[in-house]
């Protein structure tokens, strides 16, 4: 039995050539066996792989698929903000593109839907990655939680289903990996009532994290200091 609700489905891409096929097609499978109102978006944020050769095959063969080229890389904030601008339905879930999250999972969310709940998120089962990032995650999450007053216990995992108008409510700014804590935090604000499951997580098999890098690592850190202060002591910019 196919639901009335919309879902949109996006993925950021950055150089994900080697897993973004699978998902799309995965995620269209997955969408067809829930309703029969669905899109799949991917944003390519300016890929130099084979990344845009591949979408552009894929976005003509699969009608529900829209895909959207960042012809400047705008970092993993601006493809989330861009997936959530053109996204349509009422439902908007994303994922990461490096295939670490199994999106036929998504009916593990879907299932939790209800008249008191405005966004599902993900928390990782045995996570998949290196010790130190392991390491690095629970304690960076610990953190988060206890600076900022979040309401999840996960905030790295990117695999949610939100509510289009709770984010209609709101305006996200952060272009780093920050961007998942202002858009927790900020839909805290707007009153978007949480809920949590657990989530598969897989070994990455093609390419390497883009976070783990100085440069990447300070702007992320600088906005989370700024938005800490915008939010929790200024007490200002929610909407």
């Amino acid at each position: 039995m196919q639901l009335k609700l919309g879902i949109s489905v996006f993925f950021p891409c950055y150089n994900d050539s080697h897993s973004i096929t699978q998902l799309v097609i995965d995620a269209l499978e997955t969408l067809k066996k829930i309703t029969n109102k669905f899109e799949v978006i991917v944003v390519d944020d300016d890929s130099t792989d084979n990344s845009r050769n591949i979408l552009r095959n894929l976005s003509d063969k699969y009608k529900h698929l829209k895909v959207i080229y960042h012809e400047k890389n705008k970092g993993y904030g601006g493809v989330l903000q861009t997936g959530f601008n053109t996204a349509k339905y009422e439902w908007i879930f994303y994922t990461d593109g490096d295939g670490q999250y199994d999106v036929k999972e998504l009916p593990l969310l879907i299932q939790l839907i209800s008249n008191d709940i405005d966004f599902v998120n993900g928390i990782k089962i045995s996570r998949k990655d290196p010790t130190y990032r392991i390491v690095a995650g629970s304690l960076y999450s610990f953190l988060i939680r206890w600076f900022f007053w979040i309401p999840i216990h996960d905030i790295d995992c990117d695999f949610r289903l939100i509510r289009k108008k709770i984010l209609n409510k709101i305006t996200l700014k952060s272009t780093s990996g920050s961007i998942c804590v202002e858009l927790v935090k900020k839909a805290q604000g707007a009153g978007a009532r949480f809920q949590e499951v657990g989530i598969p997580h897989f070994e990455r098999r093609f390419g390497n994290s883009q976070f783990f890098q100085p440069r990447r690592i300070f702007h992320t850190f600088y906005e989370l200091f700024m938005l800490w202060v915008n939010l929790m002591i200024l007490k200002k910019d929610y909407h």
